[in-house]
């Protein structure tokens, strides 16, 4: 199964980020546009581009943390350390399924290639 998807963990509660607004971008020849906009489910997971429509190529992640971190209760500073997370990646095999995890607290983060 080819395609992309994500899987946010909240760090410093130690759960999944629910509800948390991702954008999805190709990134071809200094042009950028808007793939797919969604937000993570109960599980802090979203399928964010159909395999079929995944291409060779450079995308971009925006994950709209501080409006989550707001809404979920934790203490964050006004503004926000982390406002949007973006993750620039490319797509080297669009056959291979591509799976963006992201690790995340009101002021840190980390991503890996997941599978």
């Amino acid at each position: 199964m080819s395609g992309l998807t994500t899987h946010i963990l909240d760090t410093a509660a130690g759960r999944p980020a629910a509800e948390v607004a991702v954008r999805v971008f190709a990134r071809r020849g200094g042009e950028v546009s808007l793939l797919s906009e969604t937000r993570t489910d109960a599980d802090g997971r979203a399928r964010l581009v159909a395999g079929e429509d995944l291409a060779v190529g450079g995308y971009r992640l925006e994950f709209a943390v501080a409006d989550y971190f707001k809404t979920s209760g934790a203490v964050v500073s006004d503004p926000p350390f982390l406002d949007v997370v973006v993750i620039d990646f490319a797509v080297a095999d669009p056959t291979q399924h591509h799976h963006v995890p992201l690790l995340v607290s009101p002021f840190g983060y980390s991503t890996y290639r997941g599978s």
